[in-house]
């Protein structure tokens, strides 16, 4: 076989290895993905219980990096100390090591077993959980079969002319071994699949030990980045995790580096092994690291806190936060994180109203200027929320995370066009009042702040329904939009009454007025959608009202005959 074919035979196995562990991890979030996070929130009684907690649920989804992006959530959202969360990100680190030694053991007889039951529940059963489970066996046999076929095919190459011309040079630069691994690591965004790659190499003889032993160290550099990189536009506080992490492995790296000449003989000693001395160093480091971290995670968290500090809380100054599109996106953790950037849309909305009704009153253009900004980072939101569901929406979905998409994806509509009606209508309204120095009446005026103050009410109200999706909040907003109905008539005809008196202010700003009433029913229209799909879903709506009406019409005449 040339050299070409070679190199093309062992990517494929490669990219066999990182599918399988992928179908693992993705099996695993879909199965038990809501089980695994409240397993983790309940173990944040103290760093000792999060780091068994963190050794546990990484075992089970063998990726530090999900582990890591649920903790930063956590840490985001505040239902976890930094201290805690760092220790969680310790036990990953071992949980993943763990994992490393059960795939070195010889037992690529069962690939075709596991692939072969896989197969089987997948094709046999209807329920999502099941299928799941399925993805997780076969992807257990691809990865087992993976790992057999890079021992295979990386034989041939400890008699390469060129691999041999390449593994010398990094031999003597430990330095640029440790960057290609960790930037090698970073491309499959999986410590574990580069650590067993290194393993099936140095199998066959085509990478010697201490080259070997490098790589490893670099391995776990690199799985630290793609938790740093996705959270680069996250909350301070989920960003100190991720980094935190970092920190731990840099650390480990520069003390264990220089030491390797020393650890080497000590795990042929243990074990001649190539494969299983490398994953006992893989093990031992991540051991050792946090038994010498996790008595000082308070002190690495004040460090980080010191190094990231708080952002000031300026909707002008807001981005995207929460997704990120370049990492694999787990169904539950990524419709959280798609209401979470919803809700940073509510909140900026919340600061639009309230600034653009004070216009109606006083204010300059300056600071209407200022408000229009605020649409255009509503804008970006929208734009990004849309574009992470449109890839959640790539996987499968069952009928409930379909739905939750959906009304994820509506309301989310509904804020833009409250923004858009705020920005092209209600400050229309303000700089025209402005412009023409006028003013409305004391009675118009206060009419106005009453309905005002209604849709501000509501909006908070919709917020906690989209959130929490309980139906009696569903309908007290239902109740709210006929409430607001009769404030609006009452708000009319009391304004019509005093045009009809020939009221100065109320005749110069009539116009005014009734724009800014018919704009306020707008906003509150698009706030109270988000509780039909849950009454909906309860069966409390009508299908149709003009249906309703034709019976009542025909019963109606039933009883005159």
């Amino acid at each position: 076989m040339s050299a070409s074919m070679i190199l093309i035979n062992l990517l494929g196995a490669v990219a066999l290895l990182l599918w399988g562990m992928r179908m693992v991890r993705t099996g695993v979030q879909r199965a038990y993905g809501g089980h695994l996070r409240k397993f983790l929130s309940r173990w944040l009684s103290n760093r000792f219980a999060a780091f068994v907690a963190g050794f546990g649920v990484t075992s089970l989804l063998q990726s530090s990096t999900a582990t890591c992006l649920m903790t930063a959530d956590f840490a985001a959202r505040g239902f976890v100390g930094l201290s805690v969360a760092l220790a969680i990100m310790l036990g990953a680190d071992v949980g993943t090591s763990i994992v490393a030694q059960i795939f070195s053991l010889d037992i690529s007889w069962l690939s075709p077993i596991l692939i072969l039951l896989g197969f089987i529940i997948f094709s046999s059963s209807e329920t999502k959980k099941n299928k799941s489970i399925a993805r997780v066996i076969l992807g257990l046999g691809l990865v087992l079969m993976a790992l057999k076929l890079i021992v295979g095919i990386s034989e041939p190459l400890r008699d390469s002319p060129t691999i041999l011309m390449v593994i010398s040079a990094l031999d003597g630069e430990p330095l640029l071994a440790l960057i290609i691994a960790a930037i090698l690591t970073w491309a499959a965004h999986s410590s574990l699949a580069i650590v067993l790659l290194v393993c099936s190499l140095a199998a066959t003889g085509s990478i010697a030990l201490p080259l070997a032993m490098v790589l490893v160290l670099g391995a776990n550099i690199g799985g630290a980045l793609p938790p740093i990189i996705a959270t680069l536009n996250a909350a301070p506080s989920g960003k100190r995790v991720a980094f935190g992490n970092g920190l731990f492995k840099i650390c480990g790296v520069l003390m264990a580096l220089p030491l390797l000449g020393l650890i080497q003989p000590i795990l042929i000693d243990f074990d001649p092994d190539p494969v299983r001395a490398l994953v006992n160093l893989h093990t031992g480091f991540n051991i050792a690291i946090a038994i010498i971290f996790l008595p000082l995670t308070g002190i690495i968290g004040k460090l980080m806190t010191k190094l990231i500090v708080d952002e000031k809380n300026d909707a002008g100054e807001l981005t995207v936060r929460y997704l990120d599109i370049s990492m694999p996106i787990d169904v539950g953790i990524g419709f959280g994180n798609a209401a979470r950037e919803v809700l940073r849309m509510g909140d900026v909305l919340d600061d639009m109203l309230r600034q653009s009704f004070a216009m109606m009153h006083s204010g300059d253009k300056a600071q209407l200027q200022q408000i229009a900004l605020y649409d255009d980072k509503v804008d970006a939101l929208y734009e990004a929320v849309k574009i992470y569901l449109n890839e959640i929406r790539k996987e499968p979905l069952d009928d409930a995370e379909s739905r939750r998409c959906g009304d994820i994806m509506a309301f989310c509509t509904n804020l833009e066009h409250i923004g858009d009606i705020i920005d092209k209508n209600l400050l229309d309204t303000a700089a025209k009042r402005m412009r023409k120095q006028l003013n409305f009446s004391a009675e118009g005026l206060k009419e106005l702040e009453a309905i005002h103050q209604r849709v501000h009410e509501n909006l908070h109200l919709a917020m906690a329904v989209f959130i929490s999706g309980e139906k009696h909040m569903a309908r007290k907003l239902m109740h709210e939009k006929e409430a607001f109905r009769k404030l609006e008539h009452s708000a009319s005809d009391s304004h019509m009454a005093r045009f009809q008196q020939g009221k100065p202010e109320t005749l110069q700003t009539s116009s005014l007025h009734l724009d800014i009433i018919r704009d306020l029913k707008r906003i509150n229209s698009h706030l109270t959608s988000v509780a039909y799909p849950i009454l909906e879903q309860a069966g409390e709506l009508r299908s149709s009202r003009m249906r309703e009406n034709k019976n009542n019409q025909e019963n109606k005449s039933n009883n005159d005959g």
